[in-house]
Formats: structure tokens, sequence, C-alpha cells
């Protein structure tokens, strides 16, 4: 079959950059057939390197983290990063076709994590996971203790009952203004609610405002909405469609999407009752060809593996964080033995995707052997710039917003913003 000429072109572009490197893999557990899985590694050479794992499933992270590696050299941190089987450069077998089904599992990933580090002749490693990641971290941990230096649990994950979080954070904020400062949203949403304007979608849009721009671009999105304007908002909507299109070497969800509803169980069922994110978390199933997998059980039981963590663990929490939020990762904090928890107020989800220069910063105060510092630092932590690309989206959506309010409102017919 082989790769056609595009991915071609692209794998042997990214195999010359520097640092990156391949090992051998088995496709499916004690099969003779391989595939090549790729990994980077970048900066000063240490006998405990950084390996930093990024959300998903479905993130890329050699060309995708290029940039981040780059600065993560500038601050003496040595990095590795894997591509996750069946995303980017690790997708296909030997023929050139997609791995299969039967190759995407947690357990699967975490050893190739191993197989890297084996390749390196790396002992012991510190393990920076983000969302989805943070599983791949915690689960190399419960399956190879010996190999943890360290860990940095990004916005993390802890189980299939992470949902219900998911619901009373979202609720909480949107219905019950349960955040300081957002009493008058509750009421501008049962408002929209009560007129049938606020759809499944909208309300994840509602979300991200929130957590890339706080309470305050919140409420400036809802005046819309209750003045008729809703082209902003039907924008917003049709680019978080498109965000969840496979693009190739960034986010490759259709292989490696079946992991997190066959293992993690991310939509859980819908309960019927308005404002329930398994709606936005189902549509990043029909990416998956065919069926959506049914779930069949986690790989690990974290609630009874945490306990017997024994080295320094990190756990960094967004305040506004709406897809694993806060408590998910306080009770993570408080399951690990000694664990430090840092908390950045007006962070959102994956500090390393939106916070870069704290978790940049937090990484390498752990490397430095200093992690029981960065609780006290979380205001000076939460103080640091956002990501650039996270500054200019807010900037845009506040102009965006201003510009609508000043044109007349729609002439659409009522109906839910879809």
């Amino acid at each position: 079959m082989g790769l056609n000429p595009f991915r071609r072109g692209v794998n042997q572009a990214l195999a010359a950059m520097p640092g990156v490197r391949a090992v051998r893999r088995p496709v499916t557990p004690g099969s003779t057939e391989q595939f090549t899985l790729y990994y980077v590694r970048s900066g000063p050479l240490t006998a405990h390197p950084v390996v930093i794992i990024p959300g998903g499933p479905g993130v890329a992270s050699i060309h995708h983290y290029h940039a981040m590696r780059r600065r993560a050299a500038d601050l003496g941190l040595d990095v590795v990063m894997v591509e996750h089987r069946g995303v980017g450069m690790s997708r296909h077998d030997d023929s050139g076709a997609d791995l299969p089904p039967e190759a995407m599992t947690v357990e699967q990933v975490i050893d190739d994590i191993v197989a890297v580090l084996d390749d390196l002749g790396v002992d012991t490693a510190v393990l920076y996971g983000t969302s989805y990641g943070s599983y791949l971290a915690a689960g190399t941990g419960v399956r190879h203790p010996h190999r943890v230096r360290a860990m940095i649990l990004d916005s993390p994950v802890l189980s299939a009952d992470d949902l219900e979080a998911m619901r009373t954070a979202l609720r909480g904020l949107l219905l019950g203004g349960a955040v300081p400062g957002a009493e008058t949203v509750a009421p501008k949403v049962r408002r929209l609610l009560d007129a049938g304007l606020l759809s499944s979608s909208a309300a994840e849009v509602a979300a991200y405002a929130y957590s890339y721009g706080g309470v305050a671009l919140l409420n400036r999105l809802l005046d819309l909405l209750l003045t008729g304007h809703t082209l902003l908002w039907r924008a917003m909507i049709a680019i978080s469609k498109l965000t969840l299109r496979p693009v190739p070497y960034h986010n490759e969800v259709d292989l490696v999407g079946r992991i997190a509803f066959r293992e993690l169980d991310y939509a859980g069922e819908p309960d019927g009752l308005p404002l329930d994110p398994a709606a936005a978390l189902l549509a990043m199933a029909e990416q998956i060809p065919g069926r959506r997998p049914e779930f069949e059980g986690e790989p690990y039981d974290l609630v009874t593996e945490l306990p017997r963590f024994d080295w320094p663990t990190v756990v960094i929490s967004g305040g506004r964080d709406l897809t694993t939020p806060p408590p998910v990762a306080e009770r993570i904090a408080g399951l690990v033995p000694d664990a430090q928890l840092v908390s950045l107020p007006t962070a959102a989800h994956s500090a390393l995707d939106t916070r870069e220069v704290a978790a940049l910063r937090i990484t390498k105060t752990v490397v430095r052997g200093r992690a029981a510092e960065l609780p006290a630092r979380s205001a000076e932590l939460d103080a640091l710039p956002a990501n650039p690309s996270m500054r200019m989206l807010v900037g845009l959506l506040g102009a965006a917003a201003a510009v609508e309010a000043a044109l007349p409102a729609s002439r659409r017919a009522p109906g839910p913003i879809a």
C-alpha cells in the first residue's frame, strides 16, 4: 500500500529533525508484526529526562510541540516526547496501512513509553502528563514504579466518574452562579434555556469562553444572545466542530479515540438534563470509523493505586478548568502521599497547552528537587502570561463581540444556536 506522498514527505522531514529517533514495537502484544514508533529528545542530556505526555488521545508530539521543546531546552530541560501509536509519525505499519483497532490500548501505549526509556538507556525519568496524558503517566507509575523519579499531573484524569465532576462544574457555573463573580450568569442562561436558544453546542462554547476569558467574556457573549445577536456564537460553534476533525501530525483522534471510549468512558451516558457535557464528548466519537466502542472498563483503579506512589508528585489544577475540574485534581492530590497541589485560579485546562511558561517553571522546579516550594508560589505562577495564542483568542473574541453588539440583531427565527 505505502504512505501517500504527503505523509511520506512529512515523515521524512520530521525524521531528519535533530533528536528524532525510532524504536521498533509490536503492533499488538506478542505479535511478530512490528511498526516504527518515533520519539524525540531535546535539550541538554541528563540522567533523568522529563517525559512529557500530551492529552487526547490523539494529540501528536514531535511536530506539534516543536516550539515548546525549544523553549524547554532554553531553560535547561532535557525533554523526551513519544509519538503516540496511531498518531502522526507512529500511525502506520510497515506496509503503510493504519495500525489496527486492537493496537490501541492504554497498556500498549505505556509499554511504548517504557520501551523508549529502554532505548535511551534511562533508568528513571520525571513524568509530566497533561489531561489524558496524566492517566498514562499514572499508569506508568502503576505498572513500572521503579522507572519514575518524580511526576507532574497537569489537569489530571482520575476515572470514568470524572464526568460527574464535569457536569457539576459546568452546571454550577451556568445554572448556579457558583463561581465568584458569576452571579449574573445563571439568570441569563436560564432565560436562554427557557427561550430554547442554548443548545449543547452553545453550552460547550460558553464553557470555553469562561475557561479562556473568565466571567467577563462569558457575560459579554451571553448578552449578545439575549439581544438577538447570534453571528459570533454560530461562528464559534462551527470552529469548535472543525477542531474535532483530524489534522495530520497535530491531532489525529480517528484511530486512537477508541481508547477514550472503550477504556476511559469519556462520554458516559447522557443524563437527559440541560447543559450535559456528555453531548460534546460524544461528538468526538463521530471521528472514529465504524461504531462507537462500548465502554469495557478502566485499565487501572487509580483510587486504589495512587496512595502507593512514593515519589515526589505535583498536581496542577486550573481554576477555570471545566474539563477536569479542580475537585478532581484536589482528590488526586489527597490520594497521593505528600503530593503538592498547585492551583492556578485563572488558568484553563492543561497548563502545558494554555500556560506553558508556568508549566515549564513548575517542571524546572520539580527537576531541581524543590517541588515542596510550589504550592506557596501558586499566585506567582498564575500571574505568568498565558500562551500568546490564548491571549490573541481572548482579544479577538472581545473585539468581535463589541463589533457585533453594534450591528443590528439577527433576523433569524428563534431556535437553538447549533
